[in-house]
């Protein structure tokens, strides 16, 4: 006599990630609709220096434009940090309470480094610098979570991903995060000299620091 054994079946719920996905895009062509001149300079940022030469004042960092793709940004950062947790086994990509919380510690991280750093740069009369530091590094990496979000939907709905593509797009992040602080060096040269003693602190304790505690926290959890 055969004994049939019944296995539930599991499905994964990926509603909440497609929801997302399709408020995100929505998002960007809100944003592209709304702001169609700067979204044009926008987008040619990776060829040409016009969008941060024209909208290097302050008062963009909070502009409706910047928040927007920084939204963007987040979801994108949030999502790909997920998969490629889970593709090495730390996580579930369809585990919407993961990334709920990958979302709110980023979230955190951003806001609270900013503040801090706002604090600093009051400190030794380096607001203009820092306001414009910020804004430049800002808008690089929108740019990055904006052109991340198709290649995220990509791996989040194809199971047979190769773990070197997603090692090959982190290394592709961080060499492009590292050209994002030559590039703001170069441009803010001269405000930098003159204030060379301030801006080394700041990097070392605001812009080294927190990645590196990060990484040697992550490493000894999953350790």
């Amino acid at each position: 006599m055969i004994e049939n054994v019944l296995h539930p079946r599991i499905i994964e719920n990926k509603d909440w990630a497609t929801i997302l996905f399709l408020v995100s895009f929505a998002t960007i062509a809100l944003t592209k609709s709304i702001f169609e001149n700067r979204f044009s300079d926008f987008i040619n940022l990776i060829f040409s220096d016009k969008y941060t030469k024209v909208y290097r004042d302050s008062i963009h960092l909070k502009s409706g434009f910047t928040i927007s793709l920084f939204f963007v940004q987040i979801i994108s950062m949030a999502f790909f940090i997920q998969l490629t947790m889970s593709h090495f086994g730390y996580a579930s990509k369809t585990d919407w309470i993961q990334f709920i919380q990958i979302t709110t510690f980023l979230v955190l991280f951003i806001l609270s480094k900013f503040l801090i750093e706002k604090i600093i740069a009051t400190s030794f009369n380096m607001d203009e610098f820092v306001d414009q530091f910020n804004l430049q590094k800002v808008a690089y990496r929108n740019y990055i979570g904006l052109f991340l979000l198709p290649i995220n939907a990509i791996i989040f709905y194809n199971d047979s991903i190769s773990g070197n593509i997603l090692l090959l797009i982190t290394g592709f992040l961080l060499i492009i995060n590292i050209l994002t602080y030559i590039v703001s060096i170069k441009n803010y040269q001269n405000l930098i000299f003159s204030k060379l003693f301030y801006f080394i602190l700041y990097l070392c304790a605001l812009e080294i620091a927190p990645y590196y505690f990060m990484y040697y926290w992550f490493t000894k959890g999953i350790a």
